[in-house]
């Protein structure tokens, strides 16, 4: 069954029982390799907020046209109205005055997304932030790792590896492309598992 820890958590902050006080911000990353759910699951906290009447604003890097030019959409077409930006920078500038800041792709942006993030949880915002934790080389992805450390909250999920049907972490690409970023689909990436990546590796040696 899933969980979600932070669902039980008042969407204002964090009360002690008959007190007042500032409203307290934190930062959840949910992470993980392609096909895995991690839009799925930003796309559904974000909508429970919605539903709450929560002022919500969602941003990803506008490099990515994969499905849309301005929603956040995920492999199986759920999708949530965003704000294409060209560097972290533009979400603090966008930001302002809300409850929920939801991020997609996070891997996309450089170093600054981390102190952007510290700074919106730190006046008071909710920031869930989705991406890839590693490269389709197997190493840590851009600013996932620092996300991640500064984090109240991690989920790290899961897909399914195409090749023997154990749990999946690895983003396997299909083309000889060498670039990091680069956006596709099935036809460009595939789940695999631990072993099936490294046994694809040896055979592209």
């Amino acid at each position: 069954m899933y969980i979600d820890s932070t669902d039980t958590l008042e969407h204002k902050g964090f009360h002690r029982s008959g007190e007042e006080s500032e409203r307290t911000g934190w930062l959840e990353v949910i992470c993980g390799s392609m096909f895995s759910g991690k839009t799925e699951e930003l796309i559904r906290r974000l909508k429970r907020a919605e539903f709450a009447n929560l002022k919500v604003e969602i941003f990803k890097p506008k490099i990515d046209t994969r499905y849309s030019e301005e929603e956040v959409v995920s492999h199986n077409a759920n999708s949530i109205r965003s704000t294409p930006v060209d560097s972290p920078g533009n979400i603090l500038l966008m930001a302002s005055d809300v409850d929920v800041v939801g991020i997609d792709e996070a891997q996309f942006f450089d170093d600054s997304i981390v102190d952007v993030c510290r700074e919106l949880a730190n006046s008071g915002m909710r920031v869930i932030v989705a991406g890839l934790d590693m490269d389709f080389m197997g190493k840590p992805f851009g600013p996932m790792p620092a996300l991640m450390a500064t984090a109240e909250f991690v989920t790290k999920v899961h897909a399914i590896c195409v090749k023997c049907g154990n749990i999946a972490q690895h983003s396997h690409r299909l083309t000889a492309n060498s670039n990091l970023v680069m956006l596709g689909e099935k036809d460009t990436y595939e789940p695999i598992c631990r072993e099936c990546y490294n046994r694809a590796m040896r055979q592209e040696k």
